[in-house]
């Protein structure tokens, strides 16, 4: 038998040794009519000691549940650039609302691991440290939007590879047993003037992953954005005609091979295909069980249901007697 008090035990004594003690003097006090009422005071001190018994939250030890443990970070890079709400997703919809579902297919496919988040546009950013909330990563995309258009100065699609490589680097250091994913998730669409940078520096560090590529061939608008809620929806225009933005695959078939992951190029209509957690990670036949706790409260308060239901129908007849009496009188008195 082991137990886990809803409050501590000491906190738990002093909540009902009050009650308890005013029962017990009842019981023992030696008065009038005590005999017959007696096993009313028992009945009341059972409630008691029922109450307090259920607060401690009594239990056996029995039952197990498989636990996953998965000894991998994840760091997640996802352009933030304004070709990434390019309306070509699942037909008229922006890229974002692809990147965003896969993201969530990422955290779902890799229980227990560590998630970290960096976006890019003109510069990387550090959105989310590694962390186990994987709600905090999905409230980071939620709230995450595009550059400003108006600010934007052309970008490069590998600018946040010294931040990855740092990143990657600092948690081999602070966790070498652990092994370490990459997901990078964009378009391919280098609008800087200079060649890409390589992200083989990061190459090292990558145990899996992948690069997911997001567009069509035959591009999508942009809608402008301003850094704020205004209903603003023009579409950004280059010579009078709207700006198309088309996926670059040559461009995210390089970075994959230079941190060693394959690529996919992503659809809404095929499902998404994640590579195996490496080796490192336990999986749920390996990772052990853990011991539940067969909770026995139900069964006490079932005990404290029937005390309280003949607690309740002795009040009942009493109030069922009270108002016959008080009735006789009044048919004398006519």
């Amino acid at each position: 038998m082991i137990f886990q008090p809803v409050l501590h035990p000491v906190l738990l004594v002093l909540l009902c040794a009050a009650p308890a003690v005013l029962v017990v003097r009842a019981l023992i006090r030696p008065s009038a009519g005590a005999g017959p009422r007696r096993p009313l005071w028992v009945l009341r001190l059972g409630i008691v000691l029922v109450v307090f018994a259920m607060l401690l939250r009594p239990g056996i030890p029995g039952g197990t549940s498989q636990t996953l443990a998965t000894d991998t970070d994840i760091v997640i890079v996802v352009d933030t650039t304004a070709s990434i709400i390019a309306e070509d997703w699942n037909g008229d919809e922006p890229r974002l609302v692809g990147v965003r579902a896969d993201v969530q297919s990422i955290v779902d496919e890799y229980p227990g691991a560590r998630f970290s988040l960096i976006s890019f546009d003109a510069t990387a950013q550090l959105r989310l440290p590694l962390t186990t909330d994987a709600t905090a990563l999905m409230s980071s995309l939620d709230v995450m939007l595009p550059e400003i258009t108006d600010q934007s100065r052309g970008s490069s699609i590998s600018i946040a590879n010294r931040m990855l490589a740092d990143t990657l680097s600092a948690a081999a250091k602070a966790s070498p047993e652990r092994s370490r994913m990459v997901f990078y998730l964009g378009d391919g669409e280098q609008t800087a003037s200079q060649e890409p940078e390589s992200f083989a520096s990061s190459a090292k560090f990558v145990d899996g992953g992948g690069v997911l590529g997001y567009g069509t061939v035959e591009g999508g608008p942009m809608k402008k954005t301003t850094g704020r809620s205004d209903g603003r929806s023009e579409y950004i225009e280059y010579q009078g005609e709207r700006a198309m933005s088309v996926i670059d695959e040559d461009n995210l078939q390089q970075v994959a091979e230079q941190l060693g992951v394959e690529y996919r190029h992503r659809t809404v209509d095929a499902g998404i295909e994640l590579p195996e957690a490496p080796t490192s990670t336990t999986d749920y036949s390996s990772s052990g069980e853990v011991g539940n706790v067969i909770e026995l409260y139900w069964i006490l308060a079932l005990v404290l249901l029937v005390l309280v239901a003949v607690e309740l129908a002795r009040a009942t007849m009493l109030v069922i007697r009270l108002r016959g009496l008080t009735r006789r009188p009044e048919r004398g008195a006519r």
